[in-house]
């Protein structure tokens, strides 16, 4: 049992759980970085302590300073949102090494999931479909003679990876001896682990994710697919839930094999199963240990509150949910707005919010780690906020959240907010083609979002200026009246 949760992460996701246990009626504890004194979390929590220098490596990722955080604070439990420490066995055994409770899964499942040649392995003894591949592969001749057998186009991953980041495609032997050395360069930075595998690279594939709960008494369910395919460089831009590439038929086997992937690694918390799709068949590609990022578009079609979820299950409660009662009602849209330039390959553009104003309206959800103007900082994720719309059907979702992303104003550096506008007016994506390859087939769509943030720049400056003069008028009667 616990009554005060450490959340071991920073922006919007600790926003998110910081009201999930007010719901709950549990306390909470913001840790924070040097460049984050005064960050929305830190004023929402019960407590916030400093835990060290700007860079990660030296705050959020240090794992003794989180469990000495907690310890000081009086925290018996930690959620830690999704990346930084949320998918490292490390944390897991530190929680358990000191008498706190992770909110999130056993070590042993997050090991044998965070690996990615040993998931694959335990999906096919589970009898989950995986895409032909190889083992883990540290010499290059022999990689060449498995992509041989194997077939090209060929994909190099990361055996430790995740994010799109020690990734590359090959279509022939030249490709593939630089995409071996390049993904086992990427993955020794990022994950200090060099090594590789080889996957055949799936024919206009479709990224799909199954969302799952599992508590300790033995209950696991999924709660549908989300759509997963607009992607800039592996990441993930706009999904959606449903999917227009799923029938109910599949997602009753897609769900199946999801459950089936779980409970083969004895999983408990939430999880997301992401699987690649094409023509009808899917096949495993990894699970995801943790709270998923575009999370909340499977809350508003399930009505399942699942950083609540997550917590109830931490306490030893049993699902609040069976499999036979989840219900799907509508469509919902999640676009992350992020502060990056799509004209610049969509760099980063961290620095000083001037000016700050969300959409609202029915329908409209965000999810932001600012409240107003402040300060994006270089030291972490752009990710700004999520802009999540409900409507009754995906044409009505796709019509609010066009609205909604008019509405959204960020001023003083740039963000993709027109990227996402276009997209959302896409033929091809109101039609529901989409692939992952969606984004670099469709190079049309930046000149259409600058023509687009041209009009939303031309209509917000009125709005500025109304603004102003009210807040002119008002501090005016103010000065009268006092």
């Amino acid at each position: 049992m616990f009554d005060t949760v450490l959340v071991a992460n920073r922006g919007e996701i600790a926003v998110r759980v910081i009201r999930a246990c007010r719901d709950l009626g549990l306390r909470s504890v913001a840790v924070y970085s040097e460049a984050d004194r005064g960050a929305l979390h830190t004023k929402m929590a019960d407590t916030a302590v400093e835990i060290g220098p700007s860079p990660a490596t030296q705050s959020y990722l240090d794992l003794d300073r989180i469990v000495r955080a907690a310890k000081d604070t009086g925290a018996q439990a930690i959620h830690p949102g999704y990346g930084f420490l949320s998918e490292s066995p490390r944390l897991a055994r530190a929680c358990s090494d000191n008498g706190l409770t992770l909110i999130g899964p056993p070590e042993a499942a997050m090991a044998a999931m965070g690996d990615k040649v040993t998931a694959r392995g335990k999906m096919q003894a589970a009898g989950v479909p995986v895409v032909p591949g190889t083992e883990a592969i540290s010499d290059p001749e022999e990689a060449l003679h498995q992509a041989r057998e194997i077939g090209y186009p060929i994909l190099v991953k990361a055996s430790a990876g995740g994010g799109g980041i020690g990734m590359r495609a090959a279509r022939d032997e030249e490709e593939l001896r630089y995409a071996i050395q390049a993904c086992s360069d990427a993955a020794a930075r990022s994950f200090g682990d060099p090594r590789v595998f080889l996957e055949r690279l799936v024919d206009e594939p479709r990224h799909i994710e199954i969302q799952v709960l599992a508590d300790t008494h033995g209950n696991t369910i999924h709660l549908g697919e989300r759509e997963c395919s607009i992607q800039r460089r592996h990441q993930k831009l706009l999904e959606e839930a449903p999917s227009t590439a799923v029938t109910e038929e599949m997602r009753q086997r897609m769900g199946a094999a999801a459950v089936q992937a779980a409970r083969a690694v004895g999983y408990v918390n939430a999880g997301t199963v992401e699987f690649i799709e094409s023509r009808g068949s899917f096949y495993f590609l990894e699970m995801n240990t943790r709270l998923q990022v575009e999370h909340p578009v499977t809350e508003l079609v399930t009505g399942v509150d699942l950083v609540v979820e997550q917590l109830r299950v931490a306490l030893g409660d049993r699902l609040s949910i069976a499999q036979e009662d989840v219900r799907w009602h509508g469509w919902a849209i999640e676009c992350r707005v992020n502060a990056e330039d799509p004209w610049q390959d969509f760099a980063p553009t961290p620095g000083r919010v001037s000016a700050y104003h969300e959409p609202s309206g029915p329908g409209v959800r965000v999810d932001s780690s600012l409240a107003g103007p402040g300060v994006v900082s270089p030291f972490y994720d752009p990710m700004i906020a999520k802009m999540i719309v409900y409507g009754k059907t995906r044409d009505q979702a796709a019509a609010r959240a066009r609205r909604s992303l008019f509405e959204y104003w960020i001023g003083g550096i740039s963000t993709n907010i027109p990227y996402h506008a276009v997209v959302l007016d896409d033929p091809d994506f109101l039609a529901g083609r989409l692939t992952t390859e969606f984004i670099p087939t469709h190079p049309d769509l930046l000149t259409r979002a600058r023509d687009w943030q041209q009009r939303q720049a031309s209509a917000m400056s009125g709005f500025g200026q109304d603004r102003r003069r009210l807040a002119a008028m008002a501090a005016a009667l103010a000065a009268t009246t006092g």
